[in-house]
């Protein structure tokens, strides 16, 4: 129920107003704030929520809207400047986020999200949001996210309003929860975006032609929305090493195991078409371009 109504809304709000555009890069820095005014003076539709996409409004909202938690839960995570979680794994699973961030491969997100029933993702999504938001707070002084405490805690307090109200069918509790589930998809869409943006202007060290990500993939169905999520793991952690001059370390399950994750960006035909990236067992399979209907 929820999905249906998320993917309609993401889909008008991005067709209308361009999503996801062409970083702006100035000095050699993309200016993820800049992004979204070209945006704005792109469309062709000035009205209705396209001051959303104004710089000033953006960044007003997004910093209201990272308020929304009490000091002593606030301090409980204080943010920690870069090397303060050292390098011991299960340190790095529980350390708070850090500015720049923490570099996360995709083998200590799977070691820390399996055992937990993904339970530990949830605090590695609070923890990229608000390392990306102190970063560009820092960097560009205004801000395009809401951050780890107003991207996760508005979406806890929509389930926890929504969830015992649906069950009592007590009327609201429904629409709470669609709003919670919209909340975190439109999150996930706008944390690609970024991910793409701060890859761009790094792409000479990560190897890229490309930004990495389809932002649009985080609307699919299980498990092509993962094969997206793992890929920003892998290239926002990347970016995170890069910036921190970090000694590069190879990532057997993204690099070996699971070429698709850390391969350059490809189209749903390309992904479906070419075995060879799915697992290290396909890596010799020949391309399927018998078929018509896989080519683009």
């Amino acid at each position: 129920m929820i999905r249906p109504v998320c993917f309609g809304f993401v889909l008008l709000v991005a067709s209308a107003h361009g999503f996801a555009p062409k970083p702006i890069a100035t000095n050699g820095h993309v200016s993820p704030a800049r992004t979204l005014i070209a945006a704005r003076a792109t469309s062709k539709d000035d009205g209705g929520v396209s001051s959303l996409f104004d710089e000033q409004l953006v960044n007003d909202f997004c910093q209201g809207t990272n308020g929304c938690v009490v000091k002593p839960v606030r301090d409980y995570v204080e943010i920690k400047p870069a090397g303060s979680a050292g390098n011991d794994t299960l340190v790095k699973l529980t350390a708070p986020p850090e500015v720049p961030g923490l570099p996360r491969p995709v083998w200590l997100t799977i070691l820390g999200s399996v055992p937990t029933a993904l339970g530990w993702y949830g605090y590695y999504k609070f923890s990229v949001e608000e390392e990306l938001y102190q970063y560009e707070l820092q960097t560009e002084g205004k801000v395009t996210g809401c951050g780890g405490y107003g991207t996760l805690f508005p979406f806890v307090y929509g389930v926890i309003v929504g969830f015992p109200l649906s069950v009592l069918h007590i009327p609201g509790g429904e629409t709470i929860l669609q709003a919670a589930g919209l909340w975190i998809l439109l999150g996930q869409v706008n944390l690609y975006r970024r991910v793409n943006e701060i890859c761009e202007e790094r792409k000479g060290d990560l190897g890229l032609d490309e930004p990495p990500l389809h932002t649009w993939w985080a609307l699919l169905p299980p498990p092509l929305d993962v094969v997206v999520g793992l890929r920003q793991v892998h290239f926002l952690s990347e970016y995170w090493r890069t910036v921190r001059n970090e000694p590069y370390q190879k990532d057997v399950i993204a690099e070996e195991l699971f070429p698709f994750i850390s391969s350059e960006r490809f189209t749903l035909k390309q992904f479906v078409r070419q075995p060879s990236r799915w697992f290290w067992f396909t890596k010799d399979w020949k391309d399927f371009d018998q078929f018509e209907f896989l080519k683009d």
